[in-house]
């Protein structure tokens, strides 16, 4: 693929060249030319003001992986791996000794978007809606987007799915992955671009990174803000042969300390999917070496959580789930050469809501609108030697757990007290050493708690469908609730389907906002046996419904077994569901309760469902 001619940005213009005239007359020509420019940007709005205010501002590449603990990089001294292009990132730009995210993927997604505790946003699941942004959010990617940047995301979005909560309703301009907390199927799975219902080509993490490569050659014209959001190591744990084949009888020399750390499968597939995602680091900052860009480009790489089994994690009390150290410290590196010094260790503590205060201000970019922030610009700890502040506190909350970090000390969500200079495990609760520290961090704790949680899990807001701005809405089984026989294919919401789905009172049910009424053609993903052909669909909401009968047999078996390389637990399996065209329905604006249910003569049925697409039919 070509890419554009880097633009003249210094010295001569090329367009002056073309004139045969003094320097003085080419000083007035251009003065008077770049007069006009600001005048036409004074006339036809800011979007072409902002472009070219953007054009000597750096790009900005953002990687953060899912599942990954602080521990699953050969940087910091895990021997079962080999990282050497995330290793070689870590040397070139700086790193944050103590950088913090939150327990699970959801909430650290939102404070990395907004600069804001996740409870702020709404996000309170990883699922079934409360995983969603509060809409009146204002994303990092909506301020780089408004200075003119162009702005993509590939790969895990899981801070809502219907727009406008999806990513192009929050700044991108661009989106290719899943919007779901975790994925059945990592091998040329079912995903979307931009709303639409695609096939992924091979496995998935190179299929993102292939997206982000050719997402970057075809910016050369214009700044870029890239959201990589890799999706593994979180199970299922799938990874290509080629990965594998290195970790599958491994004898693993690092161990987590916990009694179950015997998972070794689990560990061994993880570390070969983290091992594929450094392959793919390494091919998109090659990518980026090759098109002469890296000098202008800042990359950032963290992780989500603590790592999802008991594995070699630096000897960190906690994992995935806990707001303990182990379960919140994250690695963070970030690289701008000539700009941010290459190797050094930053002992300031910092976290994920940082990040947008300190990518703006690097790339001077306007924080406009939106709530105030919460986390603070790093740019001075990065650029300078600035001493280290002993008085931030950092909280970490997850299912009403809340702890707090100091420079120096953990409070954990029972009230003990850890040194984590002197033990870094958080074996000894050094509370009664430090009484009144003990007690300001508790009461801080409280105050803390007492902004931001109540209320948190009291979520009524319905899914919305028919944004005028969009014109497909998917409408999951995750999002809906089953009645009668009907169960999920698994305990965890996410990639599930409904199943069970035998007898005419059984029914599922979406409360849902019809945000623009009017006509919308339906089609919904099922499976149904040869048996049950005859069925007949009814959609209702409200007065308003339609009917129709499978005609077709769809009967595929679960798959995603053949590629597990250890247990999903309580995830689903996956199936190839068709679409069945219901037909259209035309609704009004406003709420209420989407119904499906089926009837077949009074005899029992089998059908299974996964999703609906509802698409505006045009007037």
């Amino acid at each position: 693929m070509t890419t554009a001619t880097p633009k003249h940005r210094e010295g001569q213009p090329i367009w002056l060249e073309a004139f045969a005239v003094t320097g003085v007359q080419r000083r007035l020509l251009k003065s008077i030319l770049v007069g006009l420019f600001y005048l036409v940007c004074a006339s036809y709005g800011p979007a072409v003001a902002n472009a070219q205010a953007a054009e000597n501002r750096p790009n900005v590449i953002v990687i953060l992986t899912d599942d990954q603990g602080w521990g699953d990089l050969s940087f910091h001294g895990n021997t079962n791996l080999s990282t050497p292009n995330i290793d070689h990132l870590a040397q070139q730009g700086s790193r944050f000794d103590r950088f913090y995210v939150c327990p699970v993927c959801s909430p650290t997604r939102a404070e990395f978007l907004t600069g804001r505790y996740h409870p702020r946003g709404g996000v309170h699941d990883t699922s079934k809606g409360g995983e969603r942004l509060d809409l009146d959010e204002r994303t990092l990617a909506q301020h780089f987007q408004a200075a003119g940047y162009r702005t993509a995301a590939f790969g895990k979005w899981h801070n809502g799915m219907q727009y406008p909560y999806h990513p192009r309703g929050r700044g991108f301009d661009e989106f290719y992955g899943y919007c779901s907390g975790h994925w059945g199927n990592y091998f040329s799975p079912m995903l979307e671009h931009n709303g639409e219902l695609v096939r992924g080509e091979g496995y998935i993490v190179d299929d993102f990174t292939d997206h982000a490569i050719d997402f970057i050659e075809q910016s050369a014209d214009q700044p870029f803000f890239l959201y990589l959001p890799m999706p593994t190591p979180h199970s299922p744990m799938q990874v290509p042969d080629a990965f594998w084949e290195s970790h599958q009888d491994q004898t693993l020399e690092r161990k987590g300390a916990e009694k179950d750390a015997n998972d070794l499968n689990f560990t061994r597939a993880a570390l070969a999917m983290v091992e594929c995602i450094d392959l793919n680091v390494g091919r998109l900052l090659d990518r980026v070496d090759q098109l002469k860009i890296a000098d202008n480009t800042i990359v950032v790489f963290f992780c989500d959580n603590g790592p999802n089994n008991y594995r070699w994690n630096g000897g960190m009390r906690g994992r995935k789930g806990s707001t303990d150290e182990g379960g919140v410290r994250s690695p963070m590196f970030i690289r701008w050469p000539e700009k941010i010094p290459a190797g050094k260790e930053i002992r300031q503590i910092a976290g994920a809501i940082d990040l947008l205060p300190t990518l703006t201000d690097l790339a001077e970019v306007p924080v406009q609108g939106g709530h105030p922030l919460d986390g603070v610009s790093l740019k001075e700890s990065l650029l300078r030697e600035e001493a280290v502040p002993d008085d931030r506190l950092i909280f970490s909350h997850w299912n009403r757990r809340v702890s707090v970090r100091t420079q120096q000390y953990r409070l954990d969500h029972q009230g003990r007290l850890y040194d984590m200079h002197s033990d870094p495990e958080q074996t000894v609760d050094v509370a009664t050493e430090h009484p009144e520290l003990t007690e300001r961090l508790k009461n801080e704790v409280k105050q803390w708690s007492g902004e931001l949680l109540p209320g948190l899990k009291d979520d009524t807001r319905p899914f919305p469908i028919g944004h005028p701005d969009f014109p497909v809405t998917q409408l999951p089984a995750r999002d809906g609730q089953p009645h009668g026989n009907v169960m999920r294919s698994a305990r965890a919401p996410n990639c599930s389907y409904f199943t069970n789905w035998n007898a005419p009172e059984d029914s599922m049910t979406w409360s849902v906002d019809v945000l623009k009424g009017g006509r919308f053609e339906v089609e919904m993903y099922y499976a149904c046996p040869p048996a049950d052909v005859g069925a007949e669909i009814q959609l209702c909401l409200g007065d308003v419904c339609i009917t129709k009968q499978v005609d077709e047999a769809n009967d595929p078996p679960a798959t995603g077994l053949e590629n597990d390389r250890a247990d999903r637990g309580s995830e689903s399996f996956v199936k190839e569901f068709k679409p069945l065209n219901l037909g259209v329905l035309e609704i009004p604006a406003g709420t209420g309760e989407l119904t499906l249910s089926a009837s077949h003569g009074g005899a029992k049925t089998n059908l299974e469902m996964r999703l609906f697409m509802f698409r505006r039919v045009a007037e």
